[in-house]
């Protein structure tokens, strides 16, 4: 298939819905509520991931520290690793 240049309508709206949640809006700037709640869910998941990180040094398994990460960052990042998805 050759594109010619130019994107028509349906084909911006498919390209919008393939985006993840929010990537849309990403330009778009906070006002002061919002970026204090972002603040805010950063810390919780950092403190979430320092917890888990603790866990590990404690000698706990895997299993044990990735529920307890769930437990913590739940409604607060995507993915079942609290938005933080490591190589290994």
């Amino acid at each position: 298939m050759k594109f010619t240049g130019m994107f028509t309508a349906s084909m911006m709206t498919l390209s919008l819905l393939a985006l993840p949640a929010g990537a849309a809006e990403k330009g778009k700037a906070h006002g002061a509520a919002e970026a204090k709640k972002d603040i805010a869910d950063h810390r919780a998941m950092a403190e979430a991931h320092l917890n888990a990180a603790k866990c590990f040094e404690d000698g706990k398994s895997e299993k044990v520290c990735h529920e307890q990460l769930a437990k913590d960052c739940k409604g607060l990042a995507i993915g079942k690793y609290c938005g933080m998805k490591h190589s290994h």
